[in-house]
């Protein structure tokens, strides 16, 4: 699976992860490393890990999430996490800037799967 060995995708979950371990030990970060860089590449993860599954059960690597897809699960990231999830878990807040990036990472990704996957 191409995808899931492209350095960009490792990159992408490392930072990830070593920005949730450093939350989760309390280490000292800027603000904006702690808020808004996991949300940045939050869509680019799970559209790459949906890509990947499709291409397992389709078994082909030339398959592409359409934009429909990116669009709609944009969304549903956006109203589940920044409206929804908030009202019933105080750990959570809602934040138009969450959403920016959401959207961001997605047009990321749209633009660039053809030509890295």
């Amino acid at each position: 699976m191409k995808i899931l060995r492209h350095p960009l995708f490792y990159f992408s979950v490392l930072v990830a992860l070593v920005l949730y371990v450093a939350q989760r030990l309390e280490l000292p970060l800027p603000n904006w490393i702690t808020f808004y860089v996991n949300d940045f590449l939050c869509m680019p993860i799970v559209l790459s890990l949906c890509l990947a599954l499709l291409r397992i059960i389709k078994q082909t690597e030339k398959l592409y999430v359409p934009l429909a897809v990116v669009l709609i699960l944009t969304i549903y990231f956006s109203i589940y996490f920044e409206w929804w999830v908030p009202k019933f878990n105080p750990r959570y807040t809602s934040d138009i800037i969450d959403v920016i990036l959401y959207i961001l990472g997605a047009a990321l990704f749209f633009k660039l799967q053809k030509k890295l996957f």
